[in-house]
């Protein structure tokens, strides 16, 4: 199973504003923190903003922040959620469909089974138990910020 690189900026961006809950922080920051498009970052966070994970504050001192605790944010959800519309395989919606065993094939409820046993194991994680303890994380994260 290989997430999209939006759920991995999705999880990033989450872990980096649970480390910083008492600040706003720009997209700016994450992106050059990670050393990622912030382009990118603006559509992630606009995605996590309508999903309710995160709270977007418009203006010269406007950010981003956790919408709800970390301990209340389940990653195998972010993971749904940004992952929605991916396919495995050709034959899972969001594919192409473009399959000639199709119609005897018994691979795509094996995949289907292994894609929920994934995100079942996802679900037992937030995203507090990612940064949680963690002095070289959030040194990392944070820097100077703390």
């Amino acid at each position: 199973m290989r997430l999209t690189v939006q759920t991995d900026y999705a999880l990033r961006m989450l872990m980096h504003l649970a480390c910083r809950t008492h600040d706003l922080v720009t997209i700016h920051e994450i992106a050059e923190r990670y050393g990622i498009s912030k382009n990118h970052l603006v559509k992630v966070a606009h995605r996590l903003g309508r999903a309710g994970f995160i709270e977007t504050i418009r203006g010269r001192s406007g950010g981003l922040r956790l919408a709800e605790p970390a301990e209340e944010i389940s990653v195998g959800t972010v993971a749904r959620h940004t992952e929605q519309g991916s396919a495995l395989v050709e034959c899972f919606p969001g594919g192409s469909g473009k399959c000639l065993v199709k119609p005897h094939c018994r691979l795509k409820s094996v995949l289907a089974e292994a894609q929920e046993a994934f995100f079942t194991v996802l679900d037992r994680y937030t995203i507090h138990d990612l940064v949680k303890r963690n002095p070289g994380l959030l040194a990392l994260l944070v820097g100077d910020a703390a």
